[in-house]
């Protein structure tokens, strides 16, 4: 979570600098210098650039252990995995992926599901044996 906080940082000093020419919201990562959203291609280089400043700061120390190299897309996955083996619904899954339909997250994630619907079973099977 120190990646995320430290670009939420530099956003707010940006936003700071800018002032009330400040055009963003809270709901973009990554924006322009006046807080506009930028282009998806231009985002997925930042996500490296942001991983490269982790792993090598200018100032301070570097990390006790790195962040591996990880595409964009990589992070999506990550993220949806990370839901559904805590629990959460494919639905609320699927939407927050932008999948019109829950079909298609049950399609890319089923590994993941089957992995919950047997940790399902081993919580109702020591429910039912007094566990």
């Amino acid at each position: 979570m120190k990646v995320p906080k430290a670009q939420r940082g530099r956003q707010a000093a940006d936003k700071l600098a800018v002032g009330q020419e400040w055009k963003g919201t809270s709901d973009h990562v990554f924006t322009t210098g006046w807080g506009e959203p930028i282009h998806p291609d231009t985002v997925s280089s930042l996500v490296a650039t942001t991983f490269r400043r982790h792993n090598d700061p200018k100032t301070g120390p570097k990390p006790k252990e790195p962040l591996p190299h990880a595409r964009l897309h990589d992070l999506r996955h990550i993220h949806a995995t990370t839901l559904l083996l805590a629990g959460v619904s494919v639905h609320v899954v699927a939407a927050r992926l932008g999948h019109a339909d829950p079909s298609i997250t049950l399609r890319v994630y089923a590994h993941m599901i089957r992995a919950t619907e047997a940790s399902a079973a081993d919580v109702f099977a020591k429910a039912v044996n007094g566990q």
